[in-house]
């Protein structure tokens, strides 16, 4: 099924020669779906720095960060724009439209991006967004999940950084441990550890800001393709331990998850 066959189920007289696609993505600077669980897509959004909704509708999808998923966050017509000099940016009068409430930030579709293209005529590429799962209630960004349950994104880990949500804070900064980063693009492994007062918490506060944390592989990563190809990581626990574990046994468990996932072989460890 298509996402235009879901939306006509609601706006009946949609018709994608009157509508933008607007396709969210993470810019390096600011992220989409962090401005949605903040409630501030939408204001976001109004600010162009080119005349970019010159048309009726404006149908928005923010990247989930996973290959070729959106985050369908609602049908808005455009009213009027205005230029505001002093920030060289246009603002749009952008009004949601609420019969398609009911899907706003639970249909996610499937879509692959074509090129650096972040708005798209619909009549173009409508036919080519599928939906594919509709979420029991909207997504929001929730508590801490338990230790074993962790599998985020490079996105979503700076969204628990930079608002420094108290479950997950409180969890990673209690506990050493082994974690896991993974190359979602080509599936290479970095096994890391962490441990003194921070914990886990401290080490991956260092991947948030600069993706790499210092790591060789990591930092060789990042220089040949670009800070933004940490968007491809995914962070996740291996086993955790006390705090106050001593550090060499740590490390030998460091060393045995090397061993496992082979990753000084064919990952991204060096040693």
């Amino acid at each position: 099924m298509k996402l235009i066959d879901i939306l006509r189920t609601y706006l009946p007289e949609l018709d994608p020669r009157k509508c933008k696609i607007h396709l969210a993505i993470w810019d390096g600077a600011e992220n989409p779906l962090e401005l949605y669980f903040q409630n501030n897509f939408d204001e976001w959004q109004t600010w162009q720095s080119r005349k970019n909704f010159q048309r009726d509708f404006v149908i928005s999808l923010i990247n989930l960060n996973r290959r070729n998923k959106w985050l369908f966050v609602g049908v808005f017509r455009s009213l009027s724009s205005q230029w505001y000099e002093e920030r060289s940016l246009h603002q749009y009068e952008l009004v949601r439209l609420p019969e398609a409430e009911e899907i706003i930030g639970r249909a996610i579709v499937d879509f692959p991006r074509p090129g650096r293209q972040s708005f798209l005529y619909a009549e173009r590429w409508m036919d080519d967004i599928e939906f594919e799962e509709l979420l029991p209630q909207r997504m929001t960004f929730g508590g801490f999940p338990g230790f074993s349950e962790i599998i985020i994104s490079k996105a979503e880990l700076d969204i628990i950084v930079n608002n420094s949500i108290e479950s997950w804070r409180s969890a990673l900064s209690s506990v050493s441990g082994i974690y896991l980063i993974t190359d979602s693009a080509t599936g290479r492994h970095y096994v890391g550890s962490a441990s003194g007062s921070e914990g886990i918490w401290g080490r991956w506060c260092e991947y948030s800001i600069n993706g790499h944390g210092g790591n060789n592989g990591l930092f060789e990563l990042l220089q040949d393709n670009g800070i933004n190809y940490s968007s491809n990581f995914q962070y996740s626990v291996l086993e955790v331990h006390d705090p106050i574990s001593d550090i060499e046994i740590i490390r030998k468990r460091e060393q045995r998850w090397k061993r496992v996932l082979l990753s000084i072989e064919f990952g991204l460890n060096e040693n």
